[in-house]
């Protein structure tokens, strides 16, 4: 366990020794239920100086261009999206349900506003890359952008989609990033 320092704030570091690295292709996990009924953390940022995550239930994961992917979808006033912007990884993070409160907590506060970093009941840890991922998450899914565009009102089929998840015309920015590395948590 490492000790950083940052905003004056000391916080732990755990390393990944918890964790077993496995291919993406041992992934059996129903991706529609754990994207979209159990929620996930997407994360970007480096721990040495500054990341953010929020509560997503969008996205996916899947096959594209010879490349195992995911794909995530974030709004443009997330604090978040500053990071997934910038940042050439993300990861995105999956939780058991006594975990729960890490996910509702992390979706309904901005990092504008509280500070996600020193958020007790998350430990940062540090993947191969430099991205920050968290030891609570069962499974850890690291990610190189690939690929981003911002959603466009016309390309939408559906106009009800625009009117119902789009009111104030905030259209989610979309990342595809290349599956570069997974975890898992020992048992």
């Amino acid at each position: 366990m490492l000790t950083w320092n940052c905003s004056d704030a000391q916080k732990q570091i755990s390393d990944m020794e918890n964790f077993e690295k496995i291919s993406w292709q041992d992934l059996n996990d129903n991706a529609i239920r754990m994207i979209g009924k159990d929620w996930m953390l997407i994360a970007a940022g480096s721990v040495e100086t500054d990341y953010n995550m929020m509560t997503a239930a969008w996205g996916g994961l899947g096959w594209l261009w010879e490349k195992p992917v995911s794909f995530i979808y974030v709004r443009p006033q997330r604090h978040t999206h500053n990071f997934t912007k910038r940042e050439d990884y993300f990861t995105i993070t999956f939780y058991k349900e006594e975990d729960r409160e890490i996910l509702e907590k992390m979706g309904s506060v901005s990092g504008r506003d509280f500070d996600k970093m020193n958020y007790e009941k998350l430990t940062p840890v540090v993947t191969d890359n430099g991205s920050v991922a968290f030891a609570e998450a069962y499974l850890i899914i690291e990610c190189k952008k690939i690929y981003s565009t911002v959603l466009q009102e016309n390309d939408f089929i559906d106009k009800e989609v625009v009117n119902t998840k789009y009111p104030q015309r905030d259209f989610h920015t979309m990342y595809v990033g290349e599956i570069t590395n997974v975890w898992r948590k020992k048992e």
